[in-house]
């Protein structure tokens, strides 16, 4: 490997741990909002419709 990929490649170590910050971040943040919204009176509706959608579809309900 040449001298100058060696430095580029250097330079960008800390890239990939700023990079699993952001994406744990944003992880937690949508764990969050789906939290939020499926505990609410939105996500009971919403848990019965699928519910009884694929029920219906496999002739269970």
């Amino acid at each position: 490997m040449s001298l100058q990929r060696l430095s580029r490649r250097r330079n960008q170590r800390g890239i990939t741990t700023a990079e699993y910050a952001v994406g744990t971040a944003a992880g937690a943040g949508l764990a969050g909002l789906l939290f939020k919204l499926l505990t609410g009176g939105f996500g009971d509706k919403l848990l019965k419709t699928l519910f009884d959608h694929v029920l219906g579809l496999l002739g269970i309900g």
